[in-house]
């Protein structure tokens, strides 16, 4: 078995080794479906014509995803470098690609059920999304949004030691961008400064490619923005990330 397959293989074991971690990363944005769609349940947006979870479902279900990528890789850094599971790593022919390459693939596979079942429930006459056609594109702005906080998780992963830091620099990250960006109520009702400002952050563009995929908000415009905005925060949170990249905690 080569290095990858090896690493891949452990990577997949210690994610499902959890049962808890397991359930909460699949119920988690599910819970945020559940409140956000009783209490906004057949209700329309001013002026639109737009149902609240048409709104709302897009971008909780981005969130989910990104928030479970950032955490997922930032923890697992965190841990194989606190157990010198890197260092031993790094005196093997494994070259470093090998390892982020590992966990990329278990949380790409991650993402990709959150949304199958994130999207089953919220098809449910309770909730009543409306799904586009166009929800075949939703799968590239999954891949992309999971490359894009990965990249992100690598640095927060490379420069926190214990787990508490790295839950504290997470939430700090990813809660305030969730607000800013729209995940849990329509940019539209935001000052403008702050929709200026969102238009910086990574999830916004997650959140617009998904809304146009899946409830169909928006034009093929904003959807190649979205990915071409992704792909540009994935090469720039990476080039950072290989930069801070530690084997260990005395390097």
């Amino acid at each position: 078995m080569n290095a990858y397959a090896a690493l891949t293989r452990a990577a997949y074991k210690a994610s499902v080794r959890d049962a808890t971690t397991v359930f909460f990363t699949f119920a988690f944005p599910l819970v945020f479906l559940l409140v956000f769609g009783l209490i906004f349940q057949g209700r329309e947006v001013d002026d639109t014509g737009w149902n609240y979870i048409d709104y709302i479902a897009p971008g909780v279900l981005s969130w989910g995803v990104a928030n479970a990528a950032l955490f997922t890789i930032s923890f697992t850094l965190m841990q194989w470098r606190n157990d010198d599971i890197l260092r031993l790593i790094r005196m093997t022919p494994a070259p470093l690609w090998s390892v982020i390459a590992s966990r990329y693939v278990v949380a790409q596979v991650v993402g990709v059920l959150q949304a199958v079942l994130f999207i089953g429930v919220a098809l449910l006459p309770v909730f009543g999304l409306h799904l586009s056609d166009r929800w075949p594109l939703a799968l590239p702005v999954l891949i992309l949004g999971v490359t894009a906080f990965l990249a992100l998780g690598l640095i927060v992963g490379s420069r926190t030691n214990t787990p508490e830091a790295v839950a504290a620099v997470a939430n700090c990250i990813i809660v305030p961008m969730a607000f800013i960006s729209g995940s849990f109520f329509p940019l539209d009702m935001m000052p403008g400064w702050l929709q200026g400002i969102s238009q910086a952050l990574p999830l916004r563009y997650v959140n617009d490619g998904i809304a146009v995929a899946i409830a169909g908000r928006g034009d093929m415009t904003e959807y190649g923005v979205a990915c071409a905005a992704l792909v540009g925060y994935t090469v720039l949170f990476g080039a950072i990330g290989a930069r801070t990249f530690r084997w260990s905690n005395q390097t």
